[in-house]
């Protein structure tokens, strides 16, 4: 099920600021100017919206269902991230993946979009995906795709474009009643080469100790319930999607999730974490969490995590974070 739309939502459009106006003679010199003024408004991408990115993955949605893979490789960044099931996917996966998708699509659709900026070149878009349709899985059968789903797309300027840069989506579902754990896959067989070739470990990024650091300290006050320390830890405009799909889209609403629930936790762990550096201010971190205890009486469950770190001075802070049951 995990190779089912994960791809579905992501896209990005070129935007172009037009050329100033203002009052032009007929000197040469002048108009020369005003080419080149042209000329460089036209290579930065205007402000993001949420219409407008909901727009963008409108239309990578309908090439996705298409299995047009070639749609996606000049839209998606070249270090684009997805992080599926404890599965890391690069850009030359995910549209190889693509490439093979069929789906039988009765309707779908992208409502309740909300948008929160990372960093000045960086844009979050979280929404509501609702589908009745089917797709063919790994195992080649009709599978019903998984209904609704919260998704979420990150987008990064780059000069005339909005570039998607990661992707994720969770199924909908009511805390009280979680998804029961994916089944086991089966091992696989000695004899099968194929099945028992593992992707190559993504590249060592400096940023990566940096960024884990700061998850495991944010872990730890949410397991002390310290909102202090968490605002200390975290940038003004934190967003957050957790395992349940459920949506904070302020600082202080996600801090409030975080800490108000009835936890008792021992201890925390996480492990498995690999970044990826955009710039020198802006990071990514996939790692898988755990924690040794209950809240609001129910056994706490794993969750591959993703968070979108932006640097703060000499600081890394979590700026986006979206979690998925492990």
């Amino acid at each position: 099920m995990n190779k089912l739309l994960k791809l579905s939502l992501l896209a990005a459009t070129v935007v172009t600021f037009g050329a100033c106006g203002g009052a032009v003679d007929n000197k040469p010199a002048a108009n020369t100017a005003n080419a080149t003024n042209a000329n460089t408004a036209k290579t930065t991408a205007a402000a993001p919206t949420k219409e407008s990115l909901l727009e963008m993955d409108r239309k990578a949605n309908e090439a996705y269902l298409k299995g047009d893979s070639k749609f996606f490789e000049g839209f998606l960044g070249d270090k684009f991230v997805m992080y599926d099931r404890g599965k890391r996917e690069d850009k030359a996966s995910s549209v190889k993946m693509i490439e093979g998708v069929k789906c039988d699509m009765k309707s779908w659709s992208l409502d309740e979009p909300q948008m929160t900026m990372i960093d000045a070149d960086t844009a979050a878009l979280v929404y509501k995906a609702t589908f009745d349709g089917t797709c063919v899985g790994p195992d080649g059968k009709q599978m019903k795709v998984p209904s609704p789903m919260r998704s979420a797309s990150v987008y990064t300027r780059s000069g005339d474009k909005w570039m998607a840069v990661y992707h994720a989506e969770v199924a909908i579902v009511d805390p009280k009643n979680p998804p029961k754990a994916p089944a086991a896959q089966p091992a696989a067989k000695k004899d099968d080469k194929a099945a028992e070739t593992k992707p190559a470990a993504p590249a060592a990024d400096p940023g990566t100790d940096a960024m884990m650091a700061v998850e495991k300290a944010g872990w730890e006050a949410w397991k002390a319930r310290d909102p202090k320390k968490l605002e200390e830890l975290t940038a003004k405009d934190l967003s957050f999607v957790d395992l349940f799909g459920n949506y904070s889209g302020t600082k202080a609403d996600t801090i409030k999730a975080w800490t108000e629930g009835k936890c008792e936790i021992k201890s925390v762990n996480l492990t498995d974490g690999v970044g990826t550096s955009f710039s020198p201010t802006l990071g990514v971190v996939t790692f898988k969490g755990s924690a040794d205890g209950t809240c609001n009486g129910q056994k706490i469950m794993p969750v591959y995590g993703t968070s979108f770190y932006v640097k703060e001075g000499d600081a890394w802070k979590l700026a986006f974070g979206f979690e998925s049951p492990a």
